[in-house]
């Protein structure tokens, strides 16, 4: 089994139960082909660098997850298909990678244990 990061952007003219619809779709959809999500993060509504569909903002979401891959295949059908995704990138991480962002997780863990005591 491959690590893979998926990033993909929600359209924002979505109201925010449609977005959560949305990315619990394409969450529900990776686990029951047999990925095991490793992390998953909301990054929020942000400006694009450049407009797509005449749209300047969008929702971004990440997930981390293991998967066989030609599950990769089958999830990028489901977000071509999907005409509130306006973009997607999925990326096989290498060790390196991994490592990288577990160390960053805990990092941020860290801060927010910290800030919170």
């Amino acid at each position: 089994m491959n690590q893979y990061e998926t990033v993909f952007i929600l359209t924002p003219v979505l109201s925010e139960d449609q977005m959560k619809e949305a990315v619990k779709k394409y969450e529900t959809f990776l686990i029951d082909n047999g990925a095991e999500i490793v992390h998953r993060e909301n990054w929020g509504l942000r400006k694009l660098v450049y407009p797509i569909q005449k749209k300047s903002t969008g929702f971004y979401h990440l997930f981390e997850y293991t998967a066989p891959g030609d599950m990769i295949a089958k999830i990028e059908i489901q977000l071509k298909r999907d005409e509130r995704v306006l973009r997607f990138l999925t990326v096989k991480l290498d060790k390196h990678a991994v490592a990288y962002n577990e160390k960053k997780r805990r990092n941020k863990a860290a801060e927010t244990a910290e800030k919170e005591a």
